[in-house]
């Protein structure tokens, strides 16, 4: 397990248990009381740690290592799933998971943001930022929903789109107002769910949807911590602040009405309890396509682009 730097009482908690576990398997030790008093007591730590997190230490979680990513949702909630790749115009993006599958019997086009969870698999999905050709595919794979009634479900985890000369060269930003257009002419449900980071428009370029959810401690931004302390404070120290600042945690957003509902995690994270977890936001989707089921096309299409032109009316009468 990898802790994060405010999990360092509950890691050396953890280490003590994992120490008397390794004496028992030595000997005739009898310490199940003792590791029942340690475990409670770490129990009891994460919870009034993770009921207390500031924005700054949100952000740490929604980066954590060992969190859940697009893969490992689709591989436990998607059955028959066909990945499809390319846009048709350049190449593959991988850093863009799509296809069709099966949710809970129902059929589906998932699109999905792939961070990796090691050296080699980040660097082959370039840490979830997506180049042109990964939004354009996205904008394929939903034409293709709309043309065959299916229901749309995206997993967003990203620091943002590919920053990079070459995505500029190849029409970044064109790409993602495309996508987003894309999502907004949809006719068919879309559930989009911020698994990790959502950032800028890399993140709502797949997340224009009829109902977005949230994790408990995953954050959406317009950018990120970093980057907006380095333009407000010209330093990347005060990420804290930018974080607090930002109103990027799902708690927030649920109040600004941004994101539709905030699917609660385990005590601990999603991290610790991934299966866990997965279990409660497959239960959240299936809530969230329920409530759309039944309208037409014209209407879904309607109020998803009427929900998004009433964000940001609250307070300016």
């Amino acid at each position: 397990m990898h802790f994060l730097e405010f999990e360092k009482p509950i890691a050396e908690l953890e280490a003590k248990i994992e120490e008397l576990r390794h004496l028992a398997d030595g000997g005739d030790l009898n310490i199940a009381d003792e590791v029942k008093k340690l475990q409670d007591k770490v129990d009891k730590l994460l919870r009034s740690t993770y009921a207390k997190l500031t924005p700054a230490q949100k952000v740490q979680v929604a980066r954590h290592p060992n969190r859940p990513h697009c893969l490992d949702y689709v591989e436990a909630l998607i059955t028959d799933f066909t990945p499809l790749a390319g846009d048709r115009l350049f190449g593959e993006d991988r850093a863009v998971i799509g296809g069709l599958g099966r949710f809970r019997g129902r059929s589906v086009v998932v699109i999905g943001q792939e961070k990796g969870n090691d050296t080699e698999s980040r660097v082959k999905h370039n840490f979830g930022m997506a180049k042109p050709e990964g939004y354009r595919k996205a904008q394929r794979l939903m034409a293709m929903a709309d043309r065959f009634g299916l229901p749309v479900i995206s997993l967003v985890d990203t620091a943002g789109a590919f920053p990079g000369v070459s995505a500029e060269e190849r029409g970044q930003a064109e790409a993602i107002a495309k996508s987003i257009e894309s999502c907004l002419r949809l006719t068919v449900p879309m559930v989009s769910t911020i698994i990790g980071e959502g950032g800028s428009g890399g993140a709502i370029a797949i997340a224009a949807a009829d109902r977005v959810l949230m994790l408990e401690h995953s954050i959406y931004s317009v950018i990120s911590p970093e980057g907006c302390a380095s333009i407000l404070w010209r330093s990347a120290t005060n990420a804290a602040d930018a974080a607090q600042a930002l109103r990027l945690t799902a708690q927030d957003l649920k109040e600004l009405g941004v994101i539709d509902r905030v699917v609660m995690e385990p005590i601990g994270g999603a991290h610790r309890r991934r299966d866990e977890t997965i279990t409660a936001l497959g239960n959240a989707i299936e809530d969230a396509l329920e409530s759309v089921r039944g309208q037409d096309g014209p209407t879904l299409r309607l109020n998803r682009r009427q929900k998004f032109l009433d964000m940001g009316q609250k307070g300016l009468g």
